[in-house]
């Protein structure tokens, strides 16, 4: 290698070049963070707008899920349900938990009065379902609605069949006025 060749090679960048670069990449570097973080918040804002429906409530979230957060529900928990299934091709059984939720310790403390007559509703409404309709969440959800239902009438309450809407409910706006709010599962074995 010549001499002239390897004096270019060594030459050192000055130091006003170097610092120039620095505040280049840095710069970049920045620009670049800052178009990734509007980016994240631009989808994540139209992600929102996606689940929300025309009148802003969440889609995501039945209507019957949707409730006041300022109110406290109160949880009754029922006694396992052991029962035979209407199977008649085999010999069926469900293990079932089911906590009722209800407005209030009134509504809970009513509902332990009852308890017999709820328990024995719930167990006729689980008793005439078969395996393969229970086995999906379809038919676990039809399930809920129809303890719901049941737990109602034991209390005394007025409540149409499947389906069916009575005249008031309609004038409430198709909402039932007993306190049953909803029906979550702590179990669910079928054999």
């Amino acid at each position: 290698m010549s001499t002239a060749a390897a004096a270019v090679d060594a030459t050192p960048v000055p130091a006003k070049g170097k610092k120039k670069l620095i505040l280049i990449v840095a710069a970049a570097l920045v620009l670049l963070l800052l178009a990734g973080g509007a980016a994240l918040l631009l989808l994540k804002s139209q992600a929102a707008k996606g689940d929300e429906g025309e009148d802003g409530e969440t889609a995501s979230a039945p209507a019957e899920t949707r409730r006041d957060p300022k109110i406290i529900p109160t949880f009754v928990a029922l006694e396992m349900f052991t029962v035979n299934l209407a199977d008649r091709d085999a010999e069926r059984y469900a293990q079932i938990g089911i906590t009722l939720e209800v407005d209030d310790s009134k509504a809970g403390e009513r509902i332990k009065q009852f308890m017999p007559a709820i328990r024995n509703n719930v167990l006729m409404a689980i008793a005439d379902r078969t395996a393969a309709e229970l086995m999906g969440r379809d038919g676990k959800t039809q399930l809920a609605e129809r303890v719901k239902r049941e737990t109602a009438r034991a209390l005394g309450y007025d409540v149409p069949e499947e389906g069916a809407v009575t005249a008031a409910a309609k004038q409430r706006g198709g909402d039932d006025e007993h306190p049953v709010r909803g029906v979550h599962f702590s179990n669910f074995i079928i054999q």
